[in-house]
């Protein structure tokens, strides 16, 4: 087995298990921020939690197969330790940006549950005589 076929599993190795735990932290420490989120509908932010993980799952696995490639032939212990340091270093950047991205996402969530619900009804008809057309008698 060569140093490239060496750095591939171990990129592998480290790679997958820490984007696993990511997820399965994320999602565990979520939820709470989504029950809040959703007005204390557990069912509905279980759900959403859910759907958050296999996205989560799909997007950050996905770039890690993706950027599996290496652009050179490595060579030597000093060229796999090299290798490692970059492809590692930029997973565990995309999977601190989709942190973060997820953090944006959940306070804009919290932002708008906290609002109070207002209802934007139209301004209401002045008092005494309105105008005629307003209430359909138009004159001729």
């Amino acid at each position: 087995m060569n140093e490239t076929v060496i750095t591939y599993a171990i990129y592998l190795a480290i790679a997958v298990p820490v984007t696993i735990w990511v997820a399965r932290t994320l999602h565990k420490n979520g939820r709470i921020f989504l029950v809040s989120c959703f007005k204390e509908n557990e069912e509905l932010a279980d759900s959403v939690n859910h759907l958050l993980l296999v996205g989560f799952y799909l997007v950050n696995l996905g770039f890690v197969i993706l950027f599996l490639k290496l652009d050179k032939l490595v060579t030597g212990t000093t060229g796999i330790f090299e290798a490692l340091s970059s492809k590692i270093g930029v997973v565990l950047l995309v999977l601190g940006g989709m942190h973060f991205l997820n953090m944006v996402i959940f306070a804009k969530l919290k932002e708008r549950a906290d609002k109070p619900f207002e209802r934007h009804l139209p301004p209401a008809l002045p008092a005494g005589n309105p105008h005629p057309t307003w209430r359909g008698e138009l004159k001729k």
